[in-house]
């Protein structure tokens, strides 16, 4: 089976007809007292008759009535049979002696608890996501799953522990994609969601990562790591930096011939450049009163 809408009609319709409907009640009602009074018992009979017909009838019609609000689906079963659905917002009669259940097709959101998982270093992590997501097929949130709100919880933390295994948290390598990444990474993450999801009827709009962080136990000993290597990469760009700027110094003298320094001049200039530019505290500079040898 799968979804498809129910047969309705407008309910103020019905409201209408059962408005006539109790009009003739009441008119058979009159004409079988009336009769009764005349001791005339064929009409009388006739009376009764039509308004048991028109108890049961209008008794019967009234159980058909339903309110759809907006954003919502009422599924219709009869006697255990799935008959359809109404999605439209509106007050319509459907088949009488009818069971209607309502789902919500709103927006919404989930968060996941904190996670302590190891990710794919080895390392735990706490991580935690939010998922945004609909009901689009009614007929499956209400028949293929249990509980379609407590699905999508279970399969998000599934998929989220998932994620964390197959990523690791800093990736040192330019060819992998860390936990950090979070375009990538929520990318990936609501296309998992949408392939568990989609036997529960449900549509992930989105789902993005929330909190990300390493296990109280090792985050110290990771953030002296992260320190240690900012300091790396600070000091190779400090370096790469100076050896261009000693370069361009022994050119610009060689091109305007202002001194001529031999392969140890030279090699005496550089390593003096290098400590200024590189050094981590101030130089104090040697004033050369002499000649220059």
């Amino acid at each position: 089976m799968k979804f498809r809408s129910a047969i309705h009609v407008n309910g103020f319709l019905v409201l209408l007809a059962w408005l006539v409907l109790t009009v003739l009640l009441g008119g058979g009602a009159i004409l079988g007292f009336v009769a009764a009074k005349q001791n005339d018992n064929v009409p009388a009979l006739i009376g009764a008759v039509i308004a048991t017909v028109l108890v049961v009838v209008l008794l019967l019609a009234a159980t058909g009535l339903t309110t759809v609000n907006p954003n919502e689906a009422k599924v219709v079963q009869f006697f255990g049979r799935y008959v359809g659905s109404v999605s439209t917002p509106g007050f319509y009669s459907v088949l009488p002696l009818t069971d209607r259940k309502s789902i919500s097709l709103r927006v919404r959101n989930f968060e996941t608890q904190k996670l302590k998982v190891n990710d794919a270093d080895g390392n735990p992590v706490e991580i935690a996501t939010v998922v945004v997501y609909r009901v689009v097929d009614s007929f499956k949130a209400a028949f293929a799953v249990d509980d379609y709100e407590e699905y999508v919880a279970t399969q998000s933390e599934a998929a989220v522990r998932h994620l964390a295994t197959t990523h690791p948290y800093d990736a040192h390598d330019d060819d992998r994609t860390s936990l950090r990444d979070g375009a990538e990474v929520a990318e990936e993450l609501t296309v998992e969601l949408r392939d568990r999801t989609d036997l529960a009827g449900i549509e992930v709009i989105e789902a993005r990562i929330t909190h990300l962080a390493y296990a109280p136990e090792i985050a110290q000993a990771m953030l002296v790591r992260q320190q240690a290597s900012q300091v790396v990469a600070a000091r190779a760009q400090i370096v790469e930096g100076a050896v261009g700027m000693v370069g361009l110094a022994l050119e610009r003298l060689a091109q305007q011939g202002m001194v001529e320094l031999d392969e140890e001049r030279k090699a005496s200039m550089v390593s003096n450049l290098l400590v200024v530019l590189c050094g981590d505290r101030p130089t104090q500079p040697v004033v050369n009163a002499g000649s220059l040898y």
